[in-house]
């Protein structure tokens, strides 16, 4: 297997979600959103283009999958696939770790109570 930077996973990771906006595109399809304008209206508001970029990004990565959900224009819904999925465990420990370093933050409906 040939490696952008290194062979070190942590640096091949951060390469594909290392940037302020993957890791939010994951968090949302996580919770259940599944097309653009669900994304499009998180609290962070992403730009359209950079969702675009993410999304396309995800899916080259075999993160997410697309489904046309409508014809005439087209229209297409979102999904993590089973490697998508292995990243729910991260996330919900990014979460412990983040709600105890700043308290009061929103709380995540999918954390595992451990």
């Amino acid at each position: 297997m040939k490696f952008e930077r290194s062979s070190c996973p942590i640096t091949n990771v951060l390469d594909l979600l290392g940037d302020k906006w993957t890791l939010l595109v994951i968090r949302d399809l996580v919770l259940g959103k599944r097309r653009y304008q669900e994304f499009i209206e998180s609290p962070e508001e992403m730009a359209s283009n950079i969702l675009a970029d993410r999304l396309n990004k995800l899916q080259t990565a075999g993160l997410v999958s697309r489904r046309a959900y409508q014809q005439n224009p087209v229209r297409y819904e979102y999904s993590l696939t089973k490697r998508g999925k292995e990243l729910e465990p991260i996330l919900e420990a990014i979460i412990v770790w983040g709600k105890k370093q700043y308290p009061g933050t929103k709380k995540f409906p999918r954390v595992r109570r451990r």
